[in-house]
């Protein structure tokens, strides 16, 4: 079973290419092409992704994140969310690296089977890394306004926060 894994990409690559001769594309065509759109696609999205990873950085170096903790606790506190989360959920709408570096650091320090260590888990599996996906989807078709995306998804977010700690008080 284990060996299965190692055939995967090679199967699914001779599988694009047969196809391909089926269907009388130009293969390389296809893929220089594809190449190109890609690397366009990075240059678009770039400076956005830049900013996003700039403003993060600063928050985390400022003690941003730190602050938002300690005023929020009380409140998590009483709706039954484990302050020791709270960093998770403030990183995990803005950093996917940042918020399973944090994720990684409450496994080790409180233990996977821990409600802190299981709350993480399903809070990270909850939630999106919302201001990253649009920064990048947006940005890659040239969307400008955002329009009611942020909102509504930083609410779906504060959702899977809140339900996460609630399902596994739960089960």
């Amino acid at each position: 079973m284990d060996k299965i894994g190692i055939y995967v990409v090679p199967v699914v690559i001779v599988l694009i290419v047969v196809f391909g001769v089926v269907k009388k594309v130009n293969i390389f065509d296809s893929f220089t092409t594809g190449a190109k759109e890609g690397i366009n696609s990075l240059i678009n999205i770039a400076p956005s992704l830049i900013g996003l990873v700039l403003a993060v950085t600063m928050l985390d170096s400022s003690g941003f994140f730190d602050i938002i903790t300690q005023a929020l606790s009380p409140l998590c506190e009483k709706i039954g969310i484990p302050s020791e989360v709270i960093p998770l959920g403030l990183m995990r709408p803005v950093s996917g690296s940042g918020s399973f570096a944090l994720l990684n650091s409450i496994l080790e320090k409180y233990g996977a089977d821990s409600i802190i260590g299981k709350t993480a888990s399903v809070m990270a599996g909850s939630t999106e890394t919302t201001f990253y996906a649009i920064t990048v989807y947006f940005g890659s078709v040239g969307i400008k306004k955002t329009r009611h995306t942020i909102p509504s998804a930083l609410t779906a977010d504060l959702c899977g926060i809140i339900f996460a700690s609630l399902a596994v008080r739960m089960f």
